[in-house]
């Protein structure tokens, strides 16, 4: 229900209010009131991360003032409409825009009726239907929309950044631009915005779930005959659980982090007519940093609920752990709003456009260090351990991601740049430098904005002398834990010869991983919604484990009854006799 009300009412209002005027108040307060049930169409059959090639059109008649709607074949589909399959009365649909004249004025926004929402009968010329059964998410009804030269009202554009008048001529109605980057950024944005804090949610649920599980479970000991030891004492159960607790606290940091620049810009571009320059930039920057932060926030959680299903044993794969719930609902966050190998690429090519301009264009202050390439990339492991004079400082950590960042950018620019010079074409040498190179550059930036935002806010001075070793063990783990993967491209480009830095990274995570132990359920208790929310019979707060799976199983429909198809698997001769 959460994710139906989110497309019908957060998505298409906000896109709405964006993208629109006051000619369409009706409609966003009939949507906001939920009088109507809505979705936003842009994914078509054959096209979702090139939106530019999609194919549904809206035509402008001068003679009648109206937009015609018409999907060209089954290809042109709008496809995957969340709320579309059986319930939107009205669509906020992309289509390209053609005038009288001939001309194509790209994708708009237009609002498309879809069904009669009284008898949610579709109208002619609209051919509607569900897609079928999904992995996950089956309460959503997705769904599919064919037009057969649909007519549409002149006012259904969303004429907020431009408009096609009566005798079909199309103007910008915007004097000035930077009103018109707000508008774009809200409507696309946001969306991948609140995937990533329910990502970061869900993020959260699986490692409360492995971690409570953990402290309860009791398995084996040092004493043959003595007591069993929770599987929490075993450092690789910690190995695996606790990072993911981490990222959950340093995820969570980073999306609201990004939430509230957002808004932000948002609020500058809608007040502030001057800056446009300025806002330009810390649009690409914002633009940069969603593009990259959607991938980590998604693949972590996806991660993070796979590895608690295999370390809560056969009891996290019970239905009623919600492990399962999780990922299958949790799958499609990787994919729609944004493929993540997709937009990472977005997000590498404003680094390499930094890295190659004369002056870095970062008024978020995302990528100064590109302005000390040159003094980072002589730097060492050597050097930083000597000079932070300990392993486990935010200053080491610090200083090898930049230096991660600055040599992904500077062998991911020259391989590029080889590529062109030697004939390569530009879409190819792109295509051709994203594995070990910008797709690493892409992951690797989000993991230093994700720890600078965490430092930044959970690392102040003003916080409580209690928490501040909590929460600096917690950095420090999720710090090593993504050092620890790039240790490769580290030796790669000679920031360190011999088994001195990957030992000081893997022996200070195991060691943070032990200190953790005490404090993890603490951590997973603040984490942690209400029982009802987190709906798992091995992670509940009274800490009755085996009561709790006991009752669910005893009280299982039908788990107590003989099959009623027991005559079935019973032999005949089995049965004459009894």
């Amino acid at each position: 229900m959460s994710v139906k009300i989110a497309l019908g009412v957060g998505l298409f209002t906000n896109a709405l209010l964006a993208m629109g005027s006051e000619r369409h108040s009706a409609i966003y307060n009939a949507a906001w009131n939920r009088e109507i049930i809505t979705c936003l169409a842009i994914t078509e059959v054959s096209h979702g991360s090139n939106t530019k090639r999609c194919r549904t059109t809206a035509t402008y008649d001068p003679k009648t003032q109206e937009f015609i709607i018409h999907t060209p074949d089954f290809e042109a589909a709008k496809c995957w409409v969340g709320n579309l399959g059986k319930t939107a009365s009205m669509a906020l649909l992309f289509a390209i825009l053609h005038t009288s004249d001939g001309q194509n004025h790209g994708l708009q926004g237009f609002l498309v009726p879809i069904r009669d929402p009284k008898t949610l009968q579709p109208y002619p010329g609209v051919i509607v239907g569900d897609i079928g059964e999904k992995i996950g998410l089956n309460g959503i009804d997705n769904g599919f929309v064919m037009f057969n030269n649909y007519r549409i009202p002149r006012e259904n554009m969303l004429n907020r950044a431009g408009d096609v008048t009566p005798e079909g001529n199309y103007e910008s109605t915007f004097t000035e631009p930077g009103k018109i980057l707000g508008a774009v950024l809200e409507s696309f944005s946001a969306g991948r915005l609140g995937i990533m804090q329910e990502s970061s949610n869900t993020l959260s649920h699986a490692a409360v779930i492995a971690v409570r599980y953990a402290a309860l479970r009791k398995q084996f000991g040092p004493e043959k005959d003595g007591p069993e030891q929770s599987i929490m004492e075993y450092q690789l159960h910690q190995w695996r659980i606790f990072p993911y607790l981490a990222a959950a606290c340093v995820l969570k940091a980073s999306v609201f982090s990004l939430t509230d620049i957002y808004l932000a810009t948002v609020q500058k571009s809608q007040k502030d007519s001057n800056g446009f320059e300025l806002l330009t930039q810390i649009v690409s920057e914002l633009h940069a940093l969603v593009s990259c932060s959607k991938p980590l926030v998604t693949w972590t959680a996806r991660d993070a609920i796979q590895e608690s299903r295999e370390a809560c044993g056969g009891h996290g794969y019970l239905r009623a752990s919600n492990l399962g719930e999780l990922r299958n609902n949790h799958d499609p966050s990787c994919t729609y709003e944004g493929d993540n190998n997709v937009l990472g690429q977005q997000a590498s090519n404003w680094l390499l456009r930094q890295w190659k301009s004369a002056k870095v264009e970062s008024p978020v202050g995302t990528a100064n260090f590109i302005e000390r390439r040159d003094a980072i990339l002589a730097g060492s492991f050597d050097a930083i351990a000597k000079a932070n004079g300990a392993v486990e400082s935010v200053e080491f950590i610090t200083n090898c991601y930049e230096w991660l960042l600055c040599w992904l950018l500077h062998s991911t620019s020259e391989k590029l740049q080889h590529a062109e010079q030697t004939g390569t074409d530009r879409f190819k040498a792109r295509n051709d430098s994203q594995v070990y190179g910008a797709r690493d550059l892409s992951r690797a930036y989000s993991e230093y904005y994700a720890l600078e935002c965490f430092r930044k806010r959970c690392l102040r001075e003003d916080v409580a002398e209690n928490l501040k070793p909590v929460l600096f063990n917690v950095y420090l783990i999720y710090g090593m834990w993504c050092i620890d993967r790039h240790l490769a491209t580290f030796y790669a480009g000679g920031f360190a010869v011999g088994p001195r830095f990957a030992d000081a990274v893997r022996s200070t995570l195991l060691s943070a991983c032990g200190r953790f132990r005490d404090s993890s359920v603490a951590v997973a208790d603040a984490l942690a919604p209400p029982d009802w929310v987190l709906n798992s019979v091995i992670a509940k707060s009274d800490g009755r484990l085996y009561e709790n799976i006991q009752n669910v199983m005893m009280t299982n429909p039908g788990a107590l009854e003989r099959a009623s198809w027991w005559k079935e698997i019973v032999p005949t001769k089995m049965k004459a006799k009894l």
